[in-house]
């Protein structure tokens, strides 16, 4: 048997990069976007260029990230910066990434009305091929309006959403997994001899993230996923230990289910506390894009339901800072300690971002990832 075929033969039976045994599992989030996750007017931004995102991508599978997690968007959100509104789709960004990593569990994130399952599903199994079985499926049902429009779609509501994603997920997983054709009829899909060939590496089929939030995203996540990814409420941490602990416990007692539960942070370091705090509030309160931030939060405030709406305008500036992400602001010790309370809080891992995304990656690499290894994180 070929070295090839003893690595796809383990992968499937061993796992993913997702499912190893470190106490806190690390990835990216947005590296394929213009801005990244600051949306902040200042020098040293995200750009929408290749060999930033390519640079980003190796530096995360060197200090082996689990998690390499793309956006998916098809418009801006306006403001100066349009924040987001160039970049790259995220299915072909995540085979060439794939073929340019090693370690890494790679995502492609999908917007459910504007790609059919049949497309999706082949385009994952390829992506899987291309990274020897580390893809991963993040999906998410469309919550931007005039993104869905530009596809000629209407915007459903809430609970419709979930349930074409529903049936979407339904068939991907048995073009992954059924080796004879098979029709189907449904609200949403019609399928006639659907058929997938080859399947995907891993097996039976590869991860599946959901980022629900509501009441039927939790749900869903609960019922179908892998991987929950959690925005939270409030930033403190009791409130935060409470919600992922909702999640595995919806996911344990309503459908006998073991799911791992991820969110995300953004890093602003330095050399002192005063130094880090000081470049927080140029970043996001002297140069944040605050027009961008109110049009994306108004839009997922209006059609999400990922957050209830009390808790929108005190994470405003979380939004501007890091996409509403957790923030870790210091000293490197104190970003260390920041992720030990992300681990302590119940989650299996966190994507990272920074607002000046290479430069940030760059220092937490070389000063920062040492002391996490050393804390027993990885």
């Amino acid at each position: 048997m070929s070295g090839a075929a003893k690595r796809s033969d383990a992968l499937s039976v061993s796992g993913h990069p997702l499912f190893n045994d470190r106490k806190l599992k690390l990835g990216t989030f947005s590296t394929n976007l213009s801005g990244g996750c600051a949306i902040s007017k200042i020098d040293g931004v995200l750009k929408a260029d290749w060999p930033s995102t390519l640079r980003l991508a190796q530096l995360a599978d060197q200090m082996d990230f689990e998690a390499l997690v793309p956006v998916g968007r098809w418009k801006g959100f306006g403001g100066e910066t349009n924040f987001n509104g160039a970049g790259f789709e995220s299915f072909s960004w995540a085979s060439a990434i794939s073929a340019s990593t090693k370690s890494s569990g790679v995502f492609a994130t999908t917007h459910v009305p504007t790609i059919h399952p049949i497309f999706a599903a082949k385009m994952g199994t390829t992506i899987d091929h291309v990274s020897n079985g580390r893809f991963v499926m993040n999906i998410v049902t469309g919550w931007f309006k005039p993104e869905i429009e530009m596809f000629g779609r209407a915007q459903l509501d809430h609970g419709d959403r979930y349930k074409m994603a529903e049936e979407w997920l339904h068939l991907v997983k048995r073009l992954w997994t059924e080796d004879a054709e098979f029709d189907h009829d449904g609200k949403f899909f019609q399928i006639k001899g659907g058929w997938c060939q080859p399947k995907p590496i891993h097996k039976p089929y590869p991860p599946i993230m959901n980022a629900g939030g509501s009441e039927t995203g939790r749900h869903y996540a609960a019922k179908h996923c892998d991987v929950a990814f959690v925005v939270f409420n409030s930033h403190d941490p009791d409130q935060m230990r409470k919600q992922v602990a909702a999640y595995r416990d919806l996911a344990r007692e309503e459908y006998g289910r073991e799911i791992k539960v991820w969110s995300y942070a953004y890093c602003v370091q330095a050399e002192t506390e005063k130094e880090a705090r000081d470049f927080y509030k140029y970043y996001v309160h002297e140069k944040g894009d605050w027009v961008a931030a109110s049009n994306l939060l108004d839009t997922l405030g209006l059609n999400a339901q990922t957050l209830p709406p009390e808790a929108i305008e005190p994470l405003k500036e979380h939004f501007i800072a890091g996409w509403g992400g957790v923030p870790l602001v210091g000293t490197k010790e104190q970003i260390v300690d920041g992720l030990k309370n992300l681990s302590d809080i119940g989650l299996d891992g966190s994507l990272l971002s920074w607002p000046r995304y290479i430069e940030g990656m760059e220092e937490f690499q070389r000063v920062t990832y040492p002391l996490v290894v050393q804390a027993g994180l990885r």
